[in-house]
């Protein structure tokens, strides 16, 4: 169960969100997933306190497949929840969009957010009484405020391709002989472009607290390669 399966869920306008899974301990895996859903699920309430939704819409509980009537219980119990909160967003005061606007952008930071909290979110919980406390509304809200962003220094810039070759997500315009420019608005804030652009050029910055600089207009990309003999 991946963080952004659920997002989806509620950026799809469902009103609510149960899973269920094996009894901890008890997976027959070896991967034991439902601690890892624990984590995410975790993570996730605190997200949605972070931007305005209420966690009780998101749920997670355990049966065997001996429990089906303790099953329907849990989903009797979720239901009614969910029917008291009404829809989604209305008892919480955001309005469609502003909703949606939202979740999208929580959405598009998920494989951010993965790498940041990856050895919390592996970590496996063995008491109950950790879960409050283990994702705190202090460190989603710094989480949230250090967003990183990526930029390519025109300046240095070879137009080598490489990044826009490594990006996973094809965030990176480029062209041949033309400084190559990160498109904000499809990265996913991995540093992957920072991580393979070579030394010797040192042409991608992170920045933390603050935008990206506008990118070089169409017309003005084109590299001026320097003379070595005039210089």
């Amino acid at each position: 169960m991946d963080l952004a399966h659920v997002l989806h869920a509620f950026s799809n306008g469902n009103d609510g969100v149960y899973i269920g899974g094996c009894h901890l301990g008890e997976c027959n895996f070896i991967t034991h997933g439902n601690y890892h859903a624990v984590n995410m699920v975790l993570l996730c309430k605190r997200i949605m306190e972070h931007i305005g939704l209420n966690p009780e819409r998101l749920r997670i509980s355990w049966t065997s497949s001996a429990e089906g009537t303790l099953f329907h219980e849990y989903m009797n119990e979720f239901n009614k929840k969910i029917k008291e909160l009404g829809p989604l967003g209305k008892s919480e005061g955001l309005d469609g969009e502003q909703l949606k606007s939202k979740l999208a952008e929580v959405i598009r930071l998920v494989p951010w957010i993965k790498l940041v909290k990856n050895e919390k979110l592996g970590a496996p919980l063995k008491n109950p009484e950790e879960y409050d406390r283990y994702f705190t509304k202090e460190e989603i809200d710094a989480l949230f405020s250090e967003v990183p962003s990526y930029y390519i220094d025109p300046e240095k810039c070879q137009a080598c391709m490489i990044c826009a070759k490594r990006c996973p997500v094809e965030a990176i315009i480029s062209a041949k002989q033309e400084v190559h420019i990160i498109d904000q608005d499809k990265c996913i804030k991995c540093g992957t472009c920072l991580e393979v652009c070579p030394s010797k050029f040192g042409a991608v910055t992170r920045m933390v607290g603050k935008p990206a600089p506008p990118p070089l207009p169409e017309g003005k990309r084109a590299i001026i390669r320097k003379n070595k003999e005039a210089v």
